[in-house]
């Protein structure tokens, strides 16, 4: 009887890839996980930050408002930062029991809920402002806040006010380059960064070395303003050998918005993560991966 052949584990989708994530450290370590999860090599480059700005909350806990509208999680930041400053234990202390609070999607919902704020409006689907949008009732002579970054866009605030609302809009972050001078640090209940590992940080002159030696997979961008910036400091993604032939790193966008920015800039896209999760974004990157290797089996 002939012994049975050895077990020989599969290997994982994303070994020997080298992934660049766009995060700072802090704001990282759940994607990094997953990543390392999947077989990848992350290295961190970030490129954004965000920065405190000094506004009040004062409106809010006062009950002024029938809906506060978190169109982030750093906005949750933000907000849970002006609470504890004016004296509240934490954020949902500031919010009074008769406002509805609406946000952008299952994770800001998952953050919002573990501050103790519960959500009465999120959509499903699209975890961004277009997807809220999409389900925002009618609020006719209703008083709503809308806190944001100071590059938010403008449909968000636009349909709010096509159903009806009072709207109040207020920048309560800046988004600039890393590392901020006035870093907005305020923690969640809900932690961005799992307990990982730091991953290898990189210059953008060694994110470039890399694309150039053809040694980059991929590059992940979470934001439009990321998008940019990689446009800016490492277009264009490709290796050209002496031969003439390229290899190209793979632009991975997080939602429509961002892919939208970097088509703008120019970046070829390779796949959208339309679920802004760590596991999201290695899905998509898999699902690349795999449409590449369909078309390009090794050997």
């Amino acid at each position: 009887m002939n012994p049975s052949p050895p077990v020989v584990a599969a290997a994982a989708p994303l070994t020997g890839q080298k992934v660049i994530v766009t995060r700072s450290p802090d704001r990282a370590g759940a994607l990094v996980h997953a990543l390392r999860e999947a077989g990848a090599e992350p290295l961190l480059l970030p490129l954004i930050d965000f920065e405190a700005v000094d506004f009040s909350c004062a409106d809010l806990a006062e009950g002024l408002y029938d809906w506060l509208v978190v169109s982030s999680i750093t906005t949750i930041r933000a907000l849970k930062a002006a609470a504890r400053a004016a004296g509240h234990p934490g954020l949902a202390e500031a919010i009074p029991a008769q406002t509805k609070v609406a946000t952008i999607g299952p994770s800001s919902r998952a953050a919002l809920e573990a501050e103790g704020v519960p959500v009465a409006l999120a959509p499903e689907g699209e975890q961004s402002a277009a997807g809220l949008a999409s389900v925002l009732p009618r609020l006719d002579e209703q008083r709503v806040w809308l806190p944001q970054s100071d590059l938010a866009g403008s449909l968000l605030a636009r349909k709010l006010e096509e159903a009806g609302a009072q709207l109040t809009t207020t920048i309560v972050y800046r988004t600039v380059d890393y590392p901020a001078q006035h870093r907005l640090e305020e923690p969640l209940a809900v932690s961005t960064a799992a307990a990982e590992p730091p991953a290898a940080m990189l210059s953008a002159e060694q994110a470039r070395e890399l694309i150039a030696q053809g040694a980059l997979s991929a590059v992940i961008a979470a934001s439009p303003s990321a998008a940019e910036r990689i446009a800016d400091q490492l277009a264009p993604l490709q290796a050209v050998s002496p031969d003439g032939s390229t290899q190209t790193t793979r632009f991975i966008a997080i939602g429509g918005p961002t892919s939208r920015a970097a088509a703008a800039r120019g970046l070829d896209v390779a796949a959208v993560a339309v679920e802004p999760t760590p596991a999201g974004i290695v899905a998509a990157l898999k699902a690349v991966t795999a449409t590449q290797t369909a078309l390009c089996p090794p050997g």
